[in-house]
């Protein structure tokens, strides 16, 4: 089975940290025994070859100066901060169907194109399907973002939204919430797939160091990775460490990098806090060594401006693989991986003193935060691990091909 993912950004090179999931995701159909490729945009006209081993299409849509429209940012983020640069969105639209139509145009086409946010990459993946005669499936992925931005801020584009999902073959989206947010806007199947899911099958090795295994005077590590970015809350978790009354001192960690870390430093110097590291971005073995030397992991996301949360929370996942107890906002995909009480515990978004609570008790309570450390490691590794994960896309794949074989009367 030959498949195009059309997604938004790809990695520039083999150390770029861009949707490592998306990654893992084409590999491992490859060694499933699919032939994945993709199809992005250049950035700033750089070579096409990642040196992934996968191979890359990546079309130009502007000046070499000027593609800068993906990658670094979501491209909403973007145009919030330069609304101007929606002017590029045109000529990456052209760029990207002239591409999908000489791909499409190939003997033999490939089986499906699968367009990560449909929201606008549709009219790319069908383009492709019209070059290709019709015989080419469409299969469109949802991840939040593109929902609640129209949603929320867009609300003249819903048509189009309800014809990316109306035009495809098979629909899928990342999460339960946005697999209903999208049923809200067509009335069709829609598959629940995690793709950003990050263990592996055989992940089966305990943790070398349990979590709150220090003496009581030491440091209680609380973790956060991510873009620093609104939707993330990062100011919360500031707040209810800062505010919180905990049994043992707490160091706060921050891994990640983005337009909102000057706001994030803003308010560690109102709260007073001390014990605050802010890593910016780091490699992926320094990462590992973050979550193992790790005590509690929490995502404190909240609704940013746009209306945008998290769409399932992927870091949730990677902490879990640690074995690390979680701390998360009940909001977005995040109740996916988070069940409280079970593999994890949720606060209402935005509150820094029910964070606080949740952390003390945590803190207070070592045998609980293991046991829902333990449990929510079993819950991650059965229900997103990776094998599962392309099981299931490649059936997704399966039903789109069967649907535009009975449109075209193949």
């Amino acid at each position: 089975m030959r498949v195009i993912h059309v997604v938004t950004a790809f990695p520039r090179h083999a150390d770029d940290p861009i949707t490592p999931w998306l990654v893992e995701l084409v590999r491992r159909q490859r060694e499933a025994g699919l032939d994945a490729s993709v199809l992005a945009p250049a950035y700033r006209g750089g070579p096409a070859d990642s040196g992934l081993e996968i191979p890359i299409e990546r079309f130009r849509y502007a000046p070499r100066g000027l593609e800068v429209l993906t990658h670094d940012e979501t491209v909403p983020d973007r145009l919030r901060r330069r609304p101007a640069w929606a002017l590029l969105i045109p000529p990456y639209l052209a760029g990207g169907m002239l591409a999908a139509r000489r791909i499409g145009g190939s003997e033999p086409p490939p089986d499906a194109v699968h367009v990560h946010w449909p929201m606008p990459h549709a009219v790319i993946g069908a383009a492709l399907r019209r070059a290709s005669g019709g015989r080419t499936a469409m299969v469109c992925s949802y991840y939040s973002v593109e929902i609640h931005w129209v949603s929320s801020r867009l609300r003249p584009l819903l048509p189009f939204l309800r014809w990316t999902a109306a035009t495809a073959d098979e629909l899928t989206a990342i999460s339960t919430p946005t697999a209903d947010a999208l049923r809200s806007l067509v009335d069709r199947p829609v598959s629940v797939i995690p793709y950003g899911a990050a263990l592996p099958d055989d992940d089966g090795a305990p943790p070398d160091r349990p979590a709150l295994s220090g003496m009581s005077g030491d440091p209680v590590r609380v973790l956060f990775v991510g873009r620093l970015v609104e939707r993330k809350g990062i100011e919360v978790l500031v707040r209810a460490v800062a505010g919180g009354e905990f049994s043992r001192p707490v160091e706060l960690r921050i891994a990640g990098a983005g337009e909102w870390e000057l706001r994030i430093r803003a308010a560690i110097a109102q709260a007073g806090l001390e014990r605050v590291r802010l890593l910016g971005r780091i490699s992926a073995e320094e990462l590992e060594t973050e979550y193992r030397k790790a005590d509690i992991f929490v995502l404190p996301a909240v609704r940013d401006a746009k209306g945008d949360t998290e769409g399932l929370g992927v870091v949730l996942l990677e902490a879990l693989r640690f074995e690390r107890p979680v701390i998360a906002s009940d909001i977005g995909g995040i109740p996916d991986i988070v069940r409280n009480e079970e593999t994890g515990l949720l606060c209402p978004a935005g509150d820094a003193a029910a964070l606080a609570a949740a952390l003390e008790r945590l803190i207070s309570n070592p045998d609980l935060a293991r046991r829902l450390a333990e449990q929510g490691r079993a819950y991650a590794a059965t229900a997103f691990g990776w094998k599962g994960i392309v099981g299931v896309t490649t059936s997704a794949y399966r039903r789109a091909i069967s649907a535009r074989m009975q449109d075209i009367g193949a």
